[in-house]
């Protein structure tokens, strides 16, 4: 395997054990698909998660990040998922702490997510949003992604 692409699978493992620990139970690596990817990870009904990791994430400008969130939205809409995280792995925070890697998300699946009886209008503005992946979990599971937030309360 060559190094690149060790790097993104170390990058996606990271994330997929993270994703299992925070209420996705069934998260794991999704198959390459061609030309119509789908996203890296699967196992999380409606939502397509993709990981970016490496210098490559961890040099990431603007201008870089804006153009995996294009991507990201194709690959929401080929897999047909009502939301799309970016996720990007930080400088200076190893795999073992991928819960706290950037959760890139637009302002208008924050939005939803926050408040799903809004209606978002098309003329609203829709801007990169960052936040810890571990957030966006908890964000994903209070809006009725993953396992219910509830079952960790009666767990304990």
């Amino acid at each position: 395997m060559n190094r690149p692409k060790a790097r993104g699978t170390a990058a996606e493992s990271a994330v997929v054990k993270t994703l299992r620990i925070h209420g996705f139970p069934h998260a794991e690596r999704r198959a390459l698909a061609g030309c119509q990817d789908l996203g890296d990870i699967t196992g999380c009904p409606g939502i397509v998660f993709e990981v970016k990791g490496g210098d490559a994430a961890r040099n990431a400008s603007d201008a870089q990040i804006a153009a995996w969130m294009v991507e990201t939205e194709v690959e929401r809409v080929n897999a047909r998922a009502e939301v799309g995280v970016l996720v990007v792995q930080r400088r200076g925070v190893g795999a073992q702490n991928a819960h706290r890697w950037w959760a890139h998300i637009t302002s208008r699946t924050l939005t939803a997510l926050m408040e799903p009886s809004i209606a978002l209008f098309d003329e609203a503005p829709d801007v990169p949003v960052r936040l810890l992946l571990g957030d966006v979990t908890q964000l994903l599971r209070w809006a009725g992604y993953g396992t219910p937030l509830e079952a960790e309360a009666v767990a304990s």
